[in-house]
């Protein structure tokens, strides 16, 4: 028999075999369900839409988990469990038949509600029973209806008119933006906006302001927008100087036609009475009878 002081074979006293043991199994230990998280996917949706709560990091010891409705766990809101070694999956009373659970601890809504809104609570427990439990939070809202926007008028004229563009919504609760040719509306200091957003006025308006106008109203799970009305700015007096230089053109014109008459009747060189040969264009001239006698 060895001496009591006497090392064992390979050179290794007990307590460096324990230190082995410990450091080998905080080698294979795997991570903590402090790492676990809950994911809404989508962060907020609207009604009628699939709404996944989606877990990261589920430690590979897991032996069961469990959902909960509710930021506590209660029998009453139990809605499914799933036990990992035999694949099975048990349901709670708080149920609905829309939930259904994967084997990674994700959990799957369908045709999602409002009554669906709130915190969820996914307990985990390992094969030695120990229990931790990490929260989740659904959002859902009400689908949008589509804005109608209003002007008070459709045709401006520059730098004289102001129009007021009106956004009308039946959902409360939601944001209102503006829209240029279908970009975002950049505000000039001529244009000023509601303290909802809801009314938009330009004064006095601006050529560069004629084109088409949207508002869009938003809420976290939805958008829609408004059909576009189209702004027309007119120029002041834009009428009077087109219609100025029509009747200049035909006078020029006139003037031009009978001067060329003058020529062709040789008075060209003399004073020509534009109200006599036009005139005069429109009769034959007759020539003397004695013009035709040999002199």
């Amino acid at each position: 028999m060895e001496p009591p002081s006497a090392l064992p074979r390979g050179g290794r006293v007990p307590w460096q075999d324990l230190l082995l043991a410990v450091s080998l199994l905080t080698l294979w230990n795997p991570p903590t369900t402090a790492q676990v998280t809950v994911e809404p996917v989508p962060p907020s949706a609207t009604e009628g839409k699939d709404v996944l709560l989606q877990v990261h990091n589920l430690p590979g010891y897991t032996g069961r988990f469990n959902w909960f409705k509710g930021a506590t766990i209660k029998e009453n809101r139990h809605i499914v469990s799933y036990i990992v070694d035999t694949q099975k999956t048990i349901l709670g009373p708080a149920h609905s038949g829309r939930e259904t659970v994967y084997p990674n601890g994700s959990l799957l809504f369908q045709n999602i509600t409002l009554k669906d809104t709130g915190v969820y609570v996914l307990e985990i427990i390992n094969r030695a029973y120990d229990t931790a439990q990490v929260t989740g939070q659904v959002r859902i809202f009400q689908p949008l209806a589509q804005p109608t926007l209003h002007a008070s008028n459709t045709t401006v004229t520059e730098d004289k008119d102001s129009v007021v563009l009106t956004c009308s919504t039946n959902n409360p609760g939601v944001s209102i933006g503006w829209l240029f040719n279908g970009q975002s509306l950049k505000l000039m200091e001529r244009m000023t906006l509601s303290q909802d957003n809801s009314t938009l006025t330009i004064r006095p308006v601006r050529k560069e302001d004629a084109g088409n106008y949207q508002c869009q109203v938003s809420n976290p799970g939805d958008s829609r927008k408004s059909d576009p009305v189209r702004l027309a700015v007119s120029y002041e007096g834009s009428t009077t100087g087109i219609l100025a230089g029509v009747l200049f053109g035909l006078a020029l014109a006139a003037a031009l036609g009978c001067l060329l008459l003058c020529t062709r009747t040789g008075r060209a060189s003399g004073w020509c009475d534009l109200r006599e040969l036009c005139c005069a264009a429109s009769t034959p001239r007759q020539v003397p009878a004695s013009s035709n006698k040999l002199q």
